[in-house]
């Protein structure tokens, strides 16, 4: 498992182009599995953040579809500064199906705060009721196809704002 932060990377192959060296600046140090394009990974594009503070975790997920976000459950695990965390690099070991959840921790503490966020593969709607019941979305409503190289994927945050949990007015699904 990788725990890895933020740091400076070469090149990544990523949404059919190259990205500059800025870009890869920004990238986590899994970046070197995306470019080299040859192994399973997953190139998750985070938007809608509601801030460049605090940290951003990663997590995917494979095997039993009744299993995925559940606490511990995850094969990949990426923590990386907020400010460094647009496109994220997650290898998987082989492909097959995955699903990937995002957590912001706004204000860093380690701990889930109203003012945080997330995010799911598939960017399926989900409700305040649903974050305080603990209710997953369909498994095959966030599950992603993953071949032989990197497979894109975006998420979409969503915050709880008033009584509901959806993203920002400036994101979009």
């Amino acid at each position: 498992m990788f725990k890895l932060f933020g740091t400076a990377m070469v090149v990544v192959v990523a949404f059919g182009g190259i990205l500059s060296l800025a870009r890869a600046e920004a990238m986590n140090a899994a970046a070197p599995i995306c470019l080299a394009g040859g192994s399973p990974a997953i190139l998750v594009h985070v938007s809608g953040l509601r801030s460049e503070s605090g940290m951003i975790r990663v997590q995917a997920y494979g095997g039993d579809p009744a299993r995925y976000f559940d606490k511990g459950a995850y094969i990949e695990r990426i923590d990386m500064p907020t400010a460094k965390a647009r496109e994220i690099c997650v290898p998987v070991p082989k492909p097959g199906i995955y699903a990937i959840s995002v957590r912001h921790d706004v204000n860093g503490n380690g701990k889930s705060d109203m003012r945080d966020g997330g995010g799911m593969s598939g960017n399926p709607r989900m409700s305040v009721w649903d974050l305080i019941t603990k209710s997953k979305p369909d498994p095959k409503d966030v599950q992603v196809q993953v071949g032989t190289g990197v497979t894109p994927v975006k998420v979409v945050m969503n915050y709880v704002q008033g009584g509901a949990f959806k993203p920002l007015a400036t994101a979009s699904r």
